[in-house]
């Protein structure tokens, strides 16, 4: 039988629990990560990171097989020589295999070097910094000293020492453009980085990578306990046990706790696919298919509690007391805002008598009150963005934020409301950011109205503008203008944006939302409880002609039920939405309907050579997905409103 390594990925895994070494890999079980990792390292710039690394090294070999067999026969054979260079080396000691990003290989000497697009934040001479970063990269430590142990282990005569290969936010690109010089070709699961002559200089790469000396780091780990869901161990040991239960593909018994929450192992229920998830838990707690459906106390929104309730043999939801959530009187008997403890609550012991019968809980008067402050019309605004590990032009550092797109809906003190304004710059190698805060200045400086985000993440970006405004060394023109602009809506401003998300946190609650403010998962709750946006949006209103003004949908109707008569989630709608129109738009094939997704297709639209057909199609999804963004921020409110 063909040998089973146990790789960097499985350790990964077993270290978040062993007994997912037993799900993965095999197509029967369902796994929300497939496709994902993908979608990250091409948000992240990883594959471009890994080829700008390997200028860094011009004579390299890179062992390009995928093939472990292969690759490991190459790798000996190169090794033979007493001074190289390798990407993607293959070394393996007993079930335990690497690939090692870069080898460096010199005399009786081997640098092992992983090459990753988390950032480096430079200077490290404050302790504060140094402890933050020693813990940010932890995992990556991790990794590396897997690496160097499967090293040491296949060359114990070698002197092995360990380097993180990072970009460094504290450097500065040295040329325009850079971003541009690795292009993407990627068909399914295969990517392909295309670089480009210009890239092949001297120094480039050294311009915005830092190789980070980690070995303390690494043997550190190597020399104290490793700690997983149900146990501890030496790496050593650790790797030994998992990897011969991966190689005879044996489970490792469960052991349930918190770390559940995130399992990636979990089926969607009617799926045909299995669940890893609910085997574990069945198989550790003697459980039918009955006793997941009142909920289990993974279940609890932001409760770090959910371990040492385990622990204590409270399980389901229906055990839980107000002791285990710590409530106190002015938590459940307050009239104010709707505190952490009194959400968790709501959650396990159901609505309050008197709001039953609407089937969600709001609190009108305290929202009545925050009213009072503002002021009409109201202004929806909702950004795109992405940060890109290599910069588009010189002096700028890996990973600015750059802001591609907005969107913006008015609502009248009437309660109409319509799709007012729109901006999206995503041409190759274009720095937005400028463009669009002069495109949002002009739209929300026509009145004095009330402006809404929802959660913190546009003020973090208007924040990160205005500081790029201000170390500009060839800042545009209109550089005061547009930083007044912005400390005006942001945090002390005079019109600083009010957080949707954090009053829907204090006054609402819905069961279906589990406790989250997620806009994702307010929005569907609101359409199936209110009366209004029923009555509003079951007809084809949005883009009509004489109806609701939209800049990107024609004649759609939001509020829809299914076969079974469930009220349909307006961002499920949207993949079907898209075809709507015109027929000849593509857009369906690429559908985006979250966040991530939209910063993964503003980076194809930056680094891949797509045709203009697709390159429309694109452009056309991301401006209907922000566009709902903040048109469901005003069905939210109408909904609380009317």
């Amino acid at each position: 039988m063909a040998t089973r390594y146990f790789t960097k990925s499985c350790l990964n895994l077993a270290l978040s629990c062993p007994r997912k070494l037993l799900y993965t890999g095999k197509p029967q079980y369902a796994n929300v990560n497939d496709g994902n990792e993908l979608l990250k390292i091409l948000a992240d710039g990883g594959f471009q990171v890994g080829e700008l690394a390997k200028l860094m090294y011009p004579s390299g070999v890179e062992i390009a097989t995928k093939n472990s067999e292969e690759a490991l026969v190459k790798t000996a054979e190169l090794l033979r020589q007493d001074s190289i260079v390798l990407f993607a080396p293959a070394i393996a000691y007993k079930d335990c295999l690497v690939r090692v990003d870069v080898l460096v290989k010199s005399g009786h000497v081997f640098q092992v070097i992983e090459v990753t697009a988390k950032s480096y934040p430079g200077d490290q001479s404050i302790p504060s910094a140094k402890i933050k970063f020693e813990r940010d990269i932890r995992q990556y430590v991790k990794n590396v000293a897997f690496q160097k142990f499967v090293v040491e282990k296949a060359f114990p005569a070698y002197k092995v020492s360990a380097y993180l290969l990072m970009p460094d936010k504290s450097k500065h690109a040295n040329v325009n453009g850079m971003n541009q010089l690795f292009k993407v070709r990627h068909s399914g699961s295969s990517i392909e980085v295309l670089v480009d002559p210009r890239a092949l200089v001297p120094g480039l790469a050294e311009s915005v990578l830092t190789c980070v000396d980690i070995d303390p780091l690494v043997n550190a780990v190597l020399d104290k306990q490793m700690t997983f869901p149900g146990g501890q161990g030496m790496l050593a040991e650790l790797a030994s046990r998992w990897a011969d239960a991966y190689q005879r593909d044996e489970g490792i018994p469960p052991h349930i706790g918190g770390h559940c929450k995130g399992c990636e192992f979990k089926a969607e229920l009617g799926s045909t696919l299995r669940c890893g998830y609910r085997e574990c838990w069945k198989q550790a707690n003697g459980w039918t298919e009955q006793d997941f459906e009142q909920g289990t106390v993974l279940d609890i929104w932001n409760f770090k509690g959910k371990s040492k309730l385990i622990q204590r043999g409270v399980l389901k939801m229906s055990e839980v007391s107000p002791e285990d959530l710590k409530l106190t009187d002015d938590d459940l008997y307050s009239i104010s805002s709707i505190s952490a403890p009194r959400r968790r609550w709501l959650q396990v012991n159901g609505l309050p008598e008197d709001c039953a019968g609407d089937g969600f809980y709001l609190d009108r008067e305290g929202l009545a009150l925050k009213m009072r402050r503002w002021t009409y019309p109201f202004h929806f605004i909702d950004f795109e963005t992405a940060a890109m590990a290599l910069p588009f032009n010189a002096g700028r550092s890996p990973y600015e934020p750059v802001a591609f797109q907005f969107s913006h809906h008015v609502m009248e003190e009437d309660g109409s409301i319509r799709h007012a304004d729109e901006f999206l710059l995503a041409a190759p190698g274009v720095f937005p950011n400028y463009e669009f805060i002069r495109a949002l200045r002009e739209a929300l400086l026509k009145d004095t109205g009330t402006i809404f985000r929802w959660s913190l993440h546009e003020n973090t970006i208007l924040d990160a503008i205005k500081k790029q405004l201000k170390r500009d060394d060839t800042p545009p023109f209109d550089q005061v203008d547009l930083i007044d602009f912005i400390d005006s809506v942001t945090k002390g401003g005079p019109r600083a944006m009010v957080d949707l998300a954090d009053v829907a946190l204090k006054h609402y609650f819905h069961p279906i939302t589990k406790g989250s403010c997620s806009i994702k998962k307010v929005l569907p709750a609101v359409m199936q409880s209110s009366a209004f946006l029923k009555s509003e949006y079951s007809q084809p209103v949005y883009g009509r002609p004489g109806g609701i003004v939209s800049k990107n949908f024609k004649s759609m109707t939001w509020w829809q039920q299914d076969a079974e008569g469930r009220v349909m989630d307006p961002y499920k709608l949207l993949l079907d939405a898209l075809t709507v129109g015109d027929e000849s738009d593509d857009a369906a094939e690429e559908g985006i309907n979250q966040g991530g997704a939209a910063s993964y297709a503003y980076m194809r639209l930056q680094l891949e050579n797509i045709d203009d057909i697709d390159r429309s199609a694109l452009r056309s999804a991301l401006l209907r997905y922000c566009e709902l963004d903040t048109l469901a921020m005003a069905f939210i409110l109408q909904s609380w409103v009317y």
